[in-house]
């Protein structure tokens, strides 16, 4: 998490760039503007990785002890020989040395170098690069897009090549790449990597606001997404999303592991996503990270084109569309997925549920964001699958949300927490874990977090951190021991926030899941008053009260019949 000096320098990089870009592209929508801006984004991004990458080469070739690939006759001693320096030019041009340290390859005519400078050329001319004439600042942006799919195979229709197209003025579009080349990447404690990579979800924030809801789909606050990945902690196996949006969990999941010491290899990425441009977006999200993944061979609808259909996923976390209704056209009524019953049409809850459950591995875990009226609707079926779920012993956790939390929807939300195995074992965390057999913990976080402006709430670091901690102490199995602080921590239930609760006791409140029917009220502070003269004192106070509202009653009653009105 960033401090608070880091966070005011990518706030007045942020306004910079949201004021200036919205200057510059006034005639665009923002299902336009999202394009144009992060296209370049991502050009800016590989490229500078690529730059950065290249500079520690140069660095290593002009030591004498590392001039492996040099002829001993062609060193001069000085490094100036010409044949010396072409064949540094040459080798800082072969690929492997930039893929073996995960940094994305960049043809020479995709640098971003390369293009701000010729973007003032082609404004008032034209130039040839490889047989090609550029005549505008949309084709040269276009052909660097083109020369990085063909360079990166794994992009192919990846990247949304319609700079050309735009109907905005040529110059507007070199002003933008000017201003793109403002964002300042020396910084005491932020890498150029964060500090890109924060501009790209901060755009994404925006014009996910800019564009509003559209067909059920909501932007995840950040804040519920490192929530879902610290509670199940993905260190190491196969990560999967079956409504990814952008790639947030990824990215998440990425941030997490680095910040405690893991290694991101030991994850596999895989993920899934109906809307086309979204799932460039999320792609495009992945590679300016160096993050390696399986996205299908196509943007494709999860129900009835299952990109992964073999997949047994490690961890599994998604925020689906809320409550998607007509969900079910063209599949199966006996799909192998409904192992607890078939979800109705009219509502896509229990199938994103199942589905996810289905490509969970025996010792997997998922993490499900659903509108509150998963916990306890009974129609169509619905109660009976929720049954099923908790008679099966799937049903870890269960946290209910506070309002307000979302940017485009006042739907109150909560998480869903699920497990195929809650028998004793070591997580890939390297916790250990107690059998928490035939129990559920429940979380009612609704007290949680701060409001961040007049209608956004948001969790702070301590309200994410209360939150995990509780239901990682609920999980491990006690230790005591000097050697392992975090482990010696031990569950205690907490009046108004927190409950571990028997299958038992969930199935006399009818299967019900909303974490407040469980965790009761907060116990209030004893002031020292005794109850019965606390009682006598409302009591007395009530009265007076009565007597006041009847005194005043008639006070009014007598200036209305002044006035010529009676009541």
């Amino acid at each position: 998490m960033t401090n608070t000096e880091e966070q005011t320098f990518l706030h007045g990089l942020e306004k910079k760039l949201w004021t200036s870009a919205n200057k510059l592209l006034p005639s665009l929508d923002a299902s336009q503007y999202k394009h144009v801006v992060l296209g370049l984004v991502f050009l800016k991004y590989v490229s500078d990785a690529f730059d950065m990458r290249r500079q520690q080469l140069m660095a290593q070739f002009q030591n004498p002890e590392h001039m492996y690939f040099l002829d001993p006759e062609d060193f001069d001693g000085g490094g100036e020989g010409a044949d010396y320096q072409a064949e540094i030019s040459e080798e800082l041009e072969q690929r492997d040395y930039y893929t073996e340290a995960n940094v994305f390859w960049v043809p020479p005519a995709a640098r971003w170098e390369f293009i701000q400078n010729q973007n003032k050329v082609v404004i008032t001319g034209e130039i040839n690069i490889n047989d090609k004439t550029i005549r505008s600042v949309g084709q040269l942006i276009d052909y660097a897009l083109e020369r990085i799919e063909i360079d990166n195979p794994k992009l192919k229709g990846v990247l949304n090549k319609r700079y050309t197209q735009l109907q905005i003025e040529q110059s507007k579009l070199g002003e933008l790449i000017d201003l793109i080349s403002t964002i300042p990447f020396t910084h005491a404690t932020l890498s150029s990597k964060d500090i890109l990579g924060h501009v790209y979800e901060y755009f994404l924030g925006q014009f996910a606001l800019a564009e509003g809801k559209k067909g059920g789909q909501f932007y995840t606050p950040k804040s519920i997404v490192t929530l879902i990945v610290q509670m199940l902690e993905p260190f190491k196996g196969r990560v999967y999303d079956p409504a990814m949006g952008s790639g947030g969990f990824f990215v998440q999941s990425e941030k997490f592991i680095t910040e405690h010491q893991g290694k991101i290899g030991d994850v596999s990425i895989y993920g899934q996503e109906a809307n086309h441009t979204t799932w460039q977006l999320a792609a495009m999200n992945m590679v300016i990270r160096g993050i390696d993944f399986n996205f299908g061979k196509q943007p494709a609808s999860t129900y009835t084109h299952n990109q992964h259909p073999d997949l047994r996923a490690d961890f599994v976390m998604a925020n689906p569309p809320f409550n998607m209704k007509e969900w079910d056209t063209g599949v199966d009524d006996n799909d192998p997925r409904w192992q607890h019953g078939k979800p109705p049409s009219g509502n896509a809850n229990f199938a994103w549920l199942q589905h996810m459950l289905y490509h969970t591995a025996p010792n997997g875990s998922l993490g499900l964001l659903l509108a509150n009226g998963s916990m306890s609707s009974n129609t169509s079926g619905e109660g009976d699958i929720r049954k099923a779920l908790i008679e099966a012993d799937l049903v870890e956790c269960m946290v209910a949300l506070p309002g307000q939390l979302f940017t485009n929807t006042q739907i109150p939300a909560c998480i869903w927490f699920l497990t195929k195995n809650k028998g004793a074992r070591t997580a890939a965390s390297g916790r250990k874990l107690r059998d928490r057999s035939g129990e559920i913990l429940f979380i009612d976080a609704r007290q949680l977090g701060f409001m961040k402006d007049r209608v956004l709430r948001d969790f702070s670091d301590d309200d994410l951190k209360q939150v995990s901690d509780t239901f990682h102490h609920w999980q491990s199995a006690p230790c005591h021991s000097a050697l392992d602080a975090e482990s010696s921590h031990v569950y205690s239930d907490q009046a108004g926030f927190c409950r571990s609760a028997s299958l038992a006791e969930v199935q006399k409140h009818d299967y019900v899941l909303t974490p407040g029917r469980y965790v009761g009220a907060a116990a209030e502070a004893d002031d020292g008053e005794p109850f019965a003269d606390k009682m006598a004192r409302f009591t007395s106070t009530l009265k007076e009260q009565f007597v006041e509202s009847e005194r005043l009653a008639a006070e009014i009653k007598n200036n209305l019949a002044g006035l010529g009105y009676e009541l």
